[in-house]
């Protein structure tokens, strides 16, 4: 009797199993082709969409996120029959689901920014580190510039970002090109004296903005901490120091 349950519990376990795989593989199929179906309908229709990256279930029942040129992100139905531009609001938490879903896309790890593209500029024991992208002829990186005089015991890995205008661009390559890169960049932010005219390989600043171009890095200054936060904008020293002590912890 004994043996007899034993058999018909493994009987049962294997049916379970069988059961929960084959509910397993429906639903993947059945997601697959809802993709297949979100795709197909959205590139016939909405041709200058361009190239979906991808698709996915998005926390709202029902509704899909479609992701297209890496971090740009769309909402459709299961058929592709509406599309929504906008945020998805998760109204019982509070949160902004889209923003916090395209930060996650346009995360920069600290540590793998090509420091050899930038210029440092120490101050104290420089233990602290903040990344900062910055065009020199940004006014409001100029104002920036003055507050972050006063940040101290800090390493200050500085990349030339020229966005703005092709004086940027020149600007951006005699600062690069001169024997004293922080001096001079100081000296052109803060005290307003033009650097000198000076040549040397510039590529780097080609990278600089091939790199915040696959960031999306749209505006100057945009500050980079050790965690990977990213802020945009010309922020007060008071909020440059909350940055590093929690960049730290």
């Amino acid at each position: 009797m004994i043996e007899w349950m034993k058999k018909k519990m493994m009987m049962m376990m294997k049916l379970t199993k069988t059961v929960l795989l084959a509910t397993a593989v429906a639903a993947t199929l059945n997601a697959a082709a809802q993709e297949a179906t979100i795709r197909k309908n959205l590139s016939e229709r909405i041709p200058q969409l361009q190239k979906i990256d991808e698709v996915t279930k998005s926390p709202m029942p029902g509704l899909f996120e479609v992701r297209v040129n890496g971090t740009e992100i769309f909402y459709t139905d299961a058929k592709g029959n509406f599309l929504i531009e906008g945020h998805l609001i998760d109204t019982q938490q509070r949160r902004n689901l889209t923003e916090e879903r395209v930060d996650k896309l346009t995360a920069i790890s600290f540590y793998a920014l090509p420091v050899k593209d930038a210029f440092t500029i120490v101050r104290g024991n420089g233990k602290r580190q903040l990344a900062v992208f910055e065009d020199p002829n940004c006014g409001y990186c100029k104002r920036f510039e003055q507050d972050l005089q006063k940040v101290d015991n800090v390493t200050i890995h500085m990349f030339l970002y020229p966005i703005l205008s092709a004086d940027s661009n020149d600007k951006s390559k005699h600062i690069w090109c001169a024997k004293d890169k922080g001096k001079v960049w100081q000296d052109w932010m803060v005290r307003d004296q033009l650097p000198a005219v000076a040549t040397c390989d510039t590529a780097a600043i080609a990278r600089n903005l091939e790199i915040g171009r696959k960031y999306k890095i749209t505006g100057t200054p945009t500050l980079i901490f050790v965690d990977g936060s990213r802020v945009p904008g010309a922020i007060s020293t008071a909020e440059v120091e909350k940055h590093l002590t929690a960049a730290k912890n």
